[in-house]
């Protein structure tokens, strides 16, 4: 396993998994350099079209991206972890601020990383993302009454199981205009969910940071 670490220009809610192993690879996009910055994280790269920032003067591993360009920073930085060999991502500062559209944007690079052999994490307020598809994840509890929430990505889901839940599912169909999946809360000391047949966006409330 090699992790990557995203620093993007959203909100950022606390450093909850740090970067330090040997292997780690650290990305700066745009405006997340600042989060580095302040949380005392050197990154390896710095890079993005630099609409938030200008990057400085005195550090030497900087890509600048278009402006106009397919991939927005956060993906462009995926796609630099996963050339770089990474299996697992970590991306802070990918949700919150004023752009829901840039959430909207990284939730689907969670799915991008996973069809591509990987896994992404996607870090809200207090809260945790990734993506499922045709497979099974075990969710630890890790508050009581726990928020959970699933959303189909794609046209349909088949064949959804959730079970340690308020709400369990057993062999449903999720689709995207219908968010059956909202606001669930786990009973057990790990909840599973599983599906035969689609994505899944997945999220659960994490303890707040001290």
């Amino acid at each position: 396993m090699k992790r990557c670490f995203i620093f993007a220009a959203g909100t950022f809610y606390g450093l909850r998994e740090r970067p330090g192993d040997p292997g780690d690879f650290i990305i700066a996009a745009d405006g997340g350099y600042r989060v580095c910055l302040r949380e005392k994280v050197t990154p390896h790269l710095l890079l993005g079209d630099f609409d938030s920032i200008e990057p400085p003067a005195d550090f030497g591993h900087v890509r600048r991206l278009p402006v106009e360009k397919d991939d927005t920073d956060t993906l462009a930085a995926v796609k630099t972890g996963l050339e770089q060999g990474c299996t697992d991502f970590f991306i802070y500062g990918g949700t919150g601020g004023k752009r829901l559209d840039h959430t909207l944007a990284n939730l689907q690079s969670l799915l991008f990383l996973r069809r591509r052999g990987a896994r992404g994490w996607l870090y809200g307020d207090d809260f945790l993302w990734t993506v499922i598809e045709n497979e099974a994840l075990e969710v630890p509890r890790t508050v009581e009454w726990g928020l959970f929430s699933a959303f189909c990505l794609g046209d349909r889901a088949e064949g959804v199981d959730e079970t340690g839940l308020q709400y369990p599912l057993e062999n449903a169909v999720l689709t995207p205009d219908f968010p059956i999946g909202v606001s669930n809360h786990i009973l057990k000391p790990a909840a599973r969910i599983s599906v035969r047949r689609g994505a899944l966006a997945v999220g659960w409330e994490l303890p707040p940071l001290d």
